[in-house]
């Protein structure tokens, strides 16, 4: 007689193993779940909106946020920590949107720098003490509000109630001129009444902050004709209260920059930066005042002729910008980031901006201001015979070729203040941080 022990012994080990085998597939696949849980959640920026682009316009979530593998930019690059996501990718900053009111309307808005460094600390925006002095001699430059606290408020901001706002129902428009810049046409595509400002401070309150209102009404937002929204908005979520913004490539000592442009005292740079005209802050102090006393501006560089060319890797400005940069075209969901019109470097000028809140040295840090004073540098015939009409990345190697006699002002004026006034916050850094001008500032460039 042949024992059958053996078999049904084998048989039940088999039953083990395969319990065993089953199990353990299970708990991969769980953990694979989780793990592509966990970076759809760093993809959305925490929300856990998994629905798709045209899912989540129905509840106002639209724009960048149904993008599933694009590249992040590192948080240690970030220059403020109050942003919730910078996207490489699609070229666009996330930051927090808070609700206000302005003479009985829903305004939107955001907050990116501060003039008190424990309120800038406390807030993680940039610590900006120029701002204090944006209300000498301007009576508007800063808009005075107030504040109303929610009925029953646990915990939440409070709601803005601003003077003025601006008017985002204009349509933008930019034609290139025969070389490119001065435009031959232009329209902003966004306007402030006479009382706004971005730059606000509280009733009995000392301190100014940089409050651009992004957005108007209660949706559903247009981020294709820009009629109820900045015109560098692409996406807003109501639920999460975040606002993406297509940003601007530039330089600060060497590095390459990125930041967000809002606002602007000029119609024809307002139209250009896509950005909101706001005729209160023309007499801003100061055109050139730079780091001198009573001053809210800091310098930023452009050029009038730079270099042009898609595909020339030392093109840089407003000509370039206007001739190779689909500047006449509006910033949509469907058209900013990689390989798209408005996905490239050539798709901003390159400005230079001065002194940053990233630098080593305190005194230069603290000067920075979002307030930025507009140099426009034009080469000369003999800079261009030369070959030094090349990408500049340094506002101090700019002052000393315009030392040299290369550059000038447009049509050879002296070079100098614009007195155009860009509110351009500093967001991110692409490679190192800015930590110090490549070369020293010439003598007769730096401050007093």
């Amino acid at each position: 007689m042949i024992s059958n022990k053996p078999a049904r012994f084998t048989e039940k080990w088999f039953r083990i193993v395969l319990r065993i085998t089953l199990f353990s597939l299970f708990l991969m696949a769980m953990t694979v779940n989780t793990a592509r849980a966990s970076v759809l959640h760093s993809r959305d920026g925490g929300s856990g909106d998994q629905r798709s682009t045209s899912e989540q316009g129905q509840t106002g979530n639209m724009g960048n946020q149904g993008e599933r593998d694009d590249m992040l930019l590192a948080q240690d690059h970030f220059v403020f920590k109050r942003i919730r996501q910078i996207d490489l990718t699609r070229g666009t900053v996330r930051l927090p949107l808070y609700k206000g009111n302005a003479n009985g309307k829903t305004v939107w808005y955001i907050i990116t720098d501060a003039s008190d460094f424990g309120i800038a600390r406390d807030l993680n925006v940039n610590y900006a003490p120029k701002l204090a002095n944006m209300g000498i001699n301007c009576l508007h430059c800063v808009q005075e509000t107030t504040i109303t606290v929610p009925e029953n408020n646990a915990f939440d901001t409070a709601i803005i109630n601003f003077a003025g706002s601006p008017d985002f129902s204009p349509t933008r428009s930019i034609v290139a001129g025969p070389t490119g810049f001065p435009p031959k046409s232009f329209q902003p595509g966004a306007v402030g009444d006479a009382l706004y400002s971005p730059f606000i401070r509280f009733q009995n309150s000392v301190v100014v902050y940089n409050t651009p209102i992004v957005a108007t009404g209660d949706g559903p937002f247009d981020f294709y004709h820009h009629t109820n929204t900045g015109d560098r908005v692409v996406g807003i979520d109501l639920k999460n209260r975040t606002v993406d913004l297509l940003m601007v490539n530039g330089f600060d000592a060497g590095q390459r920059i990125l930041y967000i442009s809002t606002d602007s005292n000029s119609p024809v740079a307002a139209a250009i930066e896509r950005a909101t005209y706001v005729p209160a802050l023309k007499d801003a102090p100061y055109p050139g005042g730079d780091d001198f006393i009573a001053s809210a501006r800091e310098r930023i560089f452009t050029f009038s002729n730079g270099q042009t060319g898609r595909d020339n890797p030392q093109a840089q400005g407003l000509s370039n910008l206007l001739l190779d940069g689909n500047n006449a075209l509006d910033a949509t969901p469907d058209n900013t980031g990689i390989g798209k019109p408005l996905g490239n470097e050539q798709a901003d000028p390159l400005n230079i901006q001065g002194d940053f809140p990233s630098l080593d040295d305190p005194r230069h840090a603290n000067a920075y201001s979002p307030a930025w004073d507009l140099q426009i540098g034009e080469w000369t015939k003999e800079a261009i015979a030369k070959g030094l009409n090349t990408r500049q990345t340094d506002e101090n190697i700019i002052l000393k070729l315009v030392a040299q006699g290369y550059i000038t002002g447009p049509g050879g004026a002296k070079y100098g203040s614009s007195n155009i006034l860009i509110n351009c916050p500093p967001v991110g850094f692409q490679d190192q941080r800015p930590a110090a001008d490549l070369i020293p500032a010439p003598a007769d460039y730096g401050s007093d």
